[in-house]
């Protein structure tokens, strides 16, 4: 799935996570190795997704319709919605306490092929706010071989984006100044293989190549005055090209109590010096036909860009500047519980099942290197206090099968 590039001033990475994990929720695809050659099913979901953390709110609702046709062509679209009300630290740390507010809307459409063993799919996802209009296009091609036993998928996108700065005279926007455009390339391939009849393997690697503006217009670095106790501001400066590397190996382990339990280990590298790996293991249970329960634990590890930094020696000290908390080191850690009701027993027309989810995630943040400059007002410079601080990610929605 293709995850259309957004960027709101002071937008969190925990914030990216939950749309994606949100998204991929919808689509059935959280934590799942592809595998057998059978078309989506037939569903509509009905989402409504709440994150609050770090000063940022964001609500909002998704619908996505999947429709086949003649058992070889699968049909869908999805609608999403972000209203984001924000006073984070980024924003603070620029333009005092006030708060802004955003809305990002993304829509996009898919379909997928089936000829005898081998999926293909390709669809087009936009999205658009106030400073960053984005456009996805991707194509996919999935092949099963030695009697379905492995699986091999390929992909690749290719995404588009504006950048503007919007100016505002008090809380109003009164023009906004293109910045740049970024170009955006991704290259992903995983391989399936079912290993037992109770466990399935899945290797995954993707890369991404972004070129253009890639600067946040809205973000400043800080660098020292001549006095040793204060700063000066001015704005970060990022490279033009940025090179990712993904490695994912991920594990689902069937247990005779018709339970699950997976795990997932990620390694991501990048030319900008950032290494991160994260883990993640989360256990499902059936109770009875109808319950279906969900635990998760996931630990997240981040060193800084090269170019990092919390407060700089001097004016323009480097070729480029960036205090992005996102380019610092950090760790995050959450744990998320779910659960799931099916309404057996119970159609409605051409509607065979209901099913209601709701899944929780709770998110802690620690920072190794940027400092909470709005909470250590009245101290010197880069003696401020470590910024950390918590999320929660709420997803209720409603699965119709048909």
């Amino acid at each position: 799935m293709a995850v259309a590039a957004t960027k709101f001033k002071g937008f969190s990475r925990a914030t990216l996570i939950s749309v994606a994990q949100s998204l991929a929720l919808l689509a059935g695809l959280a934590c799942l190795p592809a595998l057998g050659s059978v078309l989506p099913e037939e569903r509509t979901d009905l989402m409504y997704h709440s994150y609050q953390g770090g000063g940022m709110d964001i609500t909002g609702p998704s619908l996505l319709v999947r429709k086949n046709f003649l058992e070889k062509l699968s049909v869908s679209a999805n609608y999403y919605v972000d209203n984001v009300s924000s006073a984070s630290v980024d924003v603070q740390f620029i333009s005092g306490a006030s708060r802004y507010s955003e809305q990002r809307k993304e829509q996009s459409i898919g379909v997928d092929y089936l000829n005898n063993k081998t999926t293909m799919s390709m669809g087009y996802t936009t999205s658009k706010e106030s400073d960053y209009d984005a456009t996805t296009a991707f194509f996919g091609v999935s092949q099963d071989f030695f009697g379905d036993l492995t699986s091999i998928s390929l992909g690749y996108s290719q995404g588009n984006d504006e950048v503007s700065q919007n100016n505002y005279t008090g809380h109003v926007i009164t023009s906004t100044t293109h910045k740049g455009d970024v170009n955006r390339q991704n290259y992903r391939l995983n391989l399936s293989q079912i290993l037992t009849k109770n466990f399935v393997m899945n290797l995954g690697f993707e890369t991404i190549s972004d070129e253009g503006f890639l600067n946040n217009p809205y973000r400043q670095v800080r660098y020292l005055n001549d006095d040793g106790i204060n700063f000066t501001l001015q704005n970060e400066k990022y490279p033009e090209t940025r090179t990712s590397d993904t490695v994912a190996l991920r594990g689902i382990y069937y247990l005779p109590w018709r339970a699950s339990i997976r795990g997932e280990y990620r390694y991501f590298t990048d030319t900008w010096g950032i290494e991160a790996t994260s883990v993640e293991v989360r256990y499902v249970h059936p109770w009875d036909d109808n319950w279906l329960f969900e635990f998760k634990v996931r630990q997240y590890d981040q060193t800084k860009a090269d170019f990092y930094s919390d407060l700089f020696p001097r004016e323009s000290a480097f070729n480029f500047l960036a205090r992005d908390k996102e380019m610092s080191t950090y760790t995050s850690r959450s744990i998320g519980i779910g659960a799931s009701y099916s309404f057996t027993g119970f159609s409605l027309g051409p509607f065979e099942q209901f099913k209601l989810n709701l899944y929780v995630d709770h998110f802690e943040f620690d920072y190794d290197d940027f400092r909470d400059v709005p909470g250590g007002k009245g101290l010197n410079a880069g003696t401020e206090p470590l910024y950390a601080f918590s999320a929660d990610v709420a997803r209720l929605f409603l699965t119709v099968t048909y």
